[in-house]
C-alpha cells in the first residue's frame, strides 16, 4: 500500500458491524488551514483490487451520526452507504473529520441558533464569517490512492466530491445517488443543499 508524502496509514484493525464485516483503517494527512493534522478513517469491505468499488466520502456529523438529529440527512446517508456497500460486497467508506461542512462543532451549533431565527444553512455560515462549505476532500482522495484504488462508483449527491476526486486522479465512472426521504425538519435543509450548494437530487 502506497501513500502520498503527507498521507500515511497509522492503524488497521478488524471491524465487524451490523451491516457487514469491515476493516477499519486510520489515516493522517497534512495540516489543515488551522495547522492541525487532518485525520480520517476508512471502512473497507471485500476485495476491490480488480473492481470498481462503491465509495462514500462522509463528513463527520456528531449531531446527526451520533444523536440522530432530524435537522440533516447525515445519519440516514451514512447508514444507507454502509448498507449499499455491504450489499455490493465490496467498497470503501471514508469518514472525514469535517464537522459542520468544515467549520467545527461549536460554530455549527452557533449556525443552528441562527437557523432557528430564520436563516438557512448557507446564510448562517456566512453570517458567522465562513464560506458556505469549507471542505476540500483532498485527504479522502489521497486515502483512496493509498489503497490502490484508481476508479470508483461514488455514492454522493455532491458534484464537488466528484470534481475533487477527478482532480486528484481518481476516476469517477459513476455517481450513485445517496438520497433519503425528506421530512418536515429537513425539508429546508435539503432545499438549500440543492438550490445554493448545487447538490443533485432526482426528486423535489
Amino acid at each position: 500500500m502506497s501513500s502520498s508524502p503527507t498521507t500515511r496509514k497509522v492503524a488497521e484493525a478488524d471491524f465487524p458491524t451490523r451491516w457487514g464485516h469491515f476493516r477499519i483503517l486510520g489515516f493522517e494527512g497534512g495540516e489543515d488551514a488551522a495547522g492541525k493534522i487532518e485525520t480520517a478513517v476508512a471502512l473497507v469491505l471485500g476485495d476491490y483490487a480488480d473492481a470498481t468499488p462503491l465509495v462514500r466520502i462522509h463528513s463527520q456529523c456528531l449531531t446527526g451520526d451520533v444523536f440522530g438529529s432530524l435537522r440533516c440527512d447525515c445519519r440516514q446517508q451514512l447508514e444507507m452507504a454502509l448498507s449499499l456497500i455491504a450489499a455490493a460486497g465490496t467498497g470503501v467508506l471514508v469518514y472525514e473529520q469535517q464537522e459542520g461542512r468544515g467549520i467545527g462543532l461549536m460554530a455549527k451549533l452557533q449556525a443552528y441558533e441562527l437557523q432557528d431565527r430564520g436563516l438557512d444553512t448557507v446564510e448562517a455560515n456566512e453570517k458567522l464569517g465562513f464560506k458556505a462549505d469549507h471542505r476540500e476532500f483532498a485527504l479522502p482522495a489521497e486515502i483512496l490512492k493509498a489503497l490502490g484504488i484508481k476508479q470508483v462508483r461514488l455514492l454522493s449527491n455532491n458534484p464537488e466530491k466528484v470534481a475533487a476526486l477527478e482532480r486528484a486522479g481518481v476516476k469517477v465512472v459513476e455517481r450513485v445517488p445517496c438520497e433519503v426521504d425528506p421530512h418536515s425538519h429537513s425539508e429546508n435543509y435539503l432545499k438549500t443543499k440543492k438550490e445554493k450548494l448545487g447538490h443533485l437530487f432526482t426528486t423535489g
